[in-house]
């Protein structure tokens, strides 16, 4: 508690449970000593690291405001733990019926003539607190993994299924496409094989029908498309 003649401020001294990956809160709670309005400002050395609300308001006469201070998630951890950030509390007498709304920067402005008192604070990580431990050896390793999963609110084993689930659904997309695709390209070369079978066929019957007649030249035509005709049923055998 501070020694100050308007605000007392407490704690002095901020305490974090650090987490990596956490946002972590801490109040602060103002308390009017006096028998009038005062006007107070929240200042920090690390504004972007912290979120004060309210960063700036009035305490009614002999009552208590709280102050939540929150510290943004940390992605990496001090190397010795150790914190240099430091807050400063303005406090100010305002005029009767002030509001929140209406406390301005100048208010605390020394140079116009202000009385402003200031409480300066600092700021300590402190070790997180430990969950109690389990009556048997045995139920704590029993029940890690689910309580791990449980403190996740489910959101990680959500997203591997889902990412899992869409894994599968690709890959034998793929695999039935082009298997498609190779079933009706071999399909396309069998019917003109077998179209080609057939013109030839037809052209072989009419290569008979003139042999018949006594066209000398027939005879190696004839051999010919015999060969080629076997030829493209060898191709068919082999397709299907």
């Amino acid at each position: 508690m501070s020694n100050s003649e308007l605000l007392n401020v407490e704690p002095l001294d901020l305490q974090f449970p650090f987490e990596l990956r956490k946002q972590i809160s801490c109040s602060l709670y103002l308390t009017n000593k006096t028998d009038n309005h005062v006007a107070f400002k929240v200042k920090t050395t690390n504004p972007k690291k912290y979120c004060v609300r309210p960063n700036t308001g009035v305490v009614l006469p002999r009552s208590t405001c709280e102050v939540l201070v929150t510290m943004q998630a940390q992605k990496e951890a001090p190397s010795d733990m150790q914190c240099k950030d430091k807050f400063l509390l303005q406090g100010v007498i305002a005029s009767p019926g002030v509001t929140a709304k209406e406390v301005t920067p100048e208010m605390f402005s020394k140079e116009a003539g202000h009385l402003v008192e200031e409480t300066k604070l600092r700021v300590t990580y402190v070790a997180p607190p430990q969950p109690p431990s389990p009556v048997h050896e045995g139920s704590e390793e029993g029940s890690s993994p689910r309580a791990s999963v449980s403190d996740n609110g489910g959101q990680a084993s959500e997203f591997s299924s889902q990412r899992f689930i869409a894994a599968d659904k690709v890959e034998p997309q793929d695999n039935t496409s082009e298997a498609r695709s190779l079933i009706t390209k071999l399909t396309e070369e069998k019917q003109s094989a077998i179209q080609l079978n057939n013109k030839l066929q037809r052209e072989l019957d009419q290569l008979r029908r003139d042999s018949k007649r006594g066209q000398s030249a027939m005879p190696l035509m004839y051999v010919l498309l015999v060969g080629l005709i076997g030829l493209i049923l060898g191709y068919i055998v082999k397709s299907t």
